[in-house]
């Protein structure tokens, strides 16, 4: 269930200017990522450390690399003061960042398909 609110909520913050776009004037998706931005790194933080724990354990794979590429793009802040792998995951979220809207709007899909008990891509 956390991982599955950790996608709609990154989704949310990763592809809001899109999503800002297809909701015309009520401002939906805008309103619900002003509010999720402060939270941007603990809900990084978390589907990272969901979809690295999942990666381990046999399930959706394609679930679990979306959540870690979602992870790194929101934590691009942080992952560059880690230390030993810091540049390696700098670069990893630099590669990822022209995918962001996409990747994104994968993980809001995922998030409410498996909400809904329905699993698309497994």
């Amino acid at each position: 269930m956390i991982f599955n609110i950790a996608c709609i909520a990154s989704g949310i913050l990763l592809a809001m200017a899109t999503l800002d776009k297809w909701d015309g004037d009520k401002d939906y998706f805008k309103k619900a990522g002003n509010f999720l931005i402060p939270y941007n790194t603990a809900i990084g933080g978390v589907l990272l450390a969901l979809g690295i724990i999942h990666i381990i354990q046999p399930g959706c794979l394609i679930y679990d690399i979306i959540a870690i590429a979602g992870g790194l793009l929101l934590l691009m802040d942080i992952v560059g003061k880690a230390p030993a792998i810091g540049s390696l995951l700098v670069k990893a979220s630099n590669a990822l960042l022209p995918f962001k809207v996409a990747i994104g709007l994968t993980l809001l899909v995922i998030g409410v398909t498996n909400l809904l008990g329905l699993h698309l891509l497994c």
